[in-house]
């Protein structure tokens, strides 16, 4: 799971009528997909943030997810992380934005082979990614 939990509370907000009203935080998704592209949602997980005077810094980590041919063959496994790459983002609320990412390292038993995914198909993110960003991906 990612960083953010959030869930659903119930607050008392009229005793004089006896009644309950319920507010509801949004599910942590919801609100990544407001801040970042489908695919950062869909394929990593925040693992911390960090804002200062100036700026905010997301870490993602790529979600242990794998292809289901890979799956299938049964001699893939994870094995562990690319080096970090930061990448600035757009601005939120005014502040620099950077992302700082790793990418999950996928290990084939039956040849040794060491690989990462690529996001080939990112034409539908429209200018939601900035060019680094598709740039890494698709490496």
């Amino acid at each position: 799971g990612s960083v953010l939990k959030l869930s659903c509370k119930p607050i008392l907000l009229s005793t004089q009528f006896h009644k309950y009203y319920y507010l509801c935080i949004m599910k942590s998704d919801q609100l990544l997909r407001c801040i970042f592209p489908d695919v950062l949602v869909d394929y990593f997980d925040v693992v911390d943030i960090q804002e200062s005077v100036s700026q905010v810094d997301f870490w993602l980590d790529e979600r242990n997810f794998m292809e289901k041919s890979d799956h299938k063959l049964g001699t893939v496994s994870s094995y562990g992380f690319t080096s970090e790459r930061v990448i600035q983002d757009f601005p939120l609320r005014g502040k620099a934005v950077y992302l700082h990412v790793r990418r999950r390292k996928w290990r084939d038993s039956s040849n040794g082979e060491i690989f990462t995914y690529s996001y080939d198909d990112l034409t539908a993110e429209g200018s939601r990614l900035s060019p680094e960003f598709v740039s890494f991906l698709k490496e």
